[in-house]
């Protein structure tokens, strides 16, 4: 059984604090590799499909080889979070890593890549639930990857 999620201000609000505490250590506090059963942290760089202005968001992430790989959920709210949809508009991005930034491209995984990646995700500390959380948004939550460009 599924823990409740926390309230949606609450999401918002660690979101906020944690782009904050990024800017205020000039990213060396917020961003890390993943390993040993925990994601990593990482700043995506989109173009915004309709402003055209330039957006930012931190997403958790695991390595699939050279590929970066994450979901598309909005906090377990069922509508798409707004990068996911700037990235099928526009899939190319940067990421800012621990490592440093690197360009990369996003696609959706399907088929029997993502029941591998889904596969994956749920031995990730925090997505122990995963199929229980992703039934609450009531849509099916992509697997994004973010390759090399």
């Amino acid at each position: 059984m599924v823990k409740s999620l926390p309230p949606r201000w609450f999401v918002r609000s660690a979101w906020v604090a944690h782009k904050a505490l990024l800017g205020i250590t000039r990213d060396r506090v917020g961003l890390s590799k993943p390993g040993d059963g925990r994601f990593g942290m990482l700043r995506l760089h989109t173009v915004g499909r309709q402003s055209g202005r330039p957006r930012a968001v931190v997403l958790g992430y695991i390595e699939d080889g050279d590929n970066l790989v994450t979901l598309a959920m909005n906090g377990w709210a069922p509508p798409e979070p707004g990068w996911w949809l700037n990235l099928r508009a526009r899939p190319e991005a940067e990421v800012d890593m621990a490592g440093g930034r690197r360009a990369v491209v996003a696609r959706e995984a399907t088929g029997a890549e993502r029941e591998r990646l889904w596969a994956t995700l749920r031995g990730v500390s925090g997505y122990g639930e995963l199929d229980a959380l992703a039934a609450k948004r009531g849509r099916e939550t992509a697997v994004v990857i973010l390759g090399p460009r």
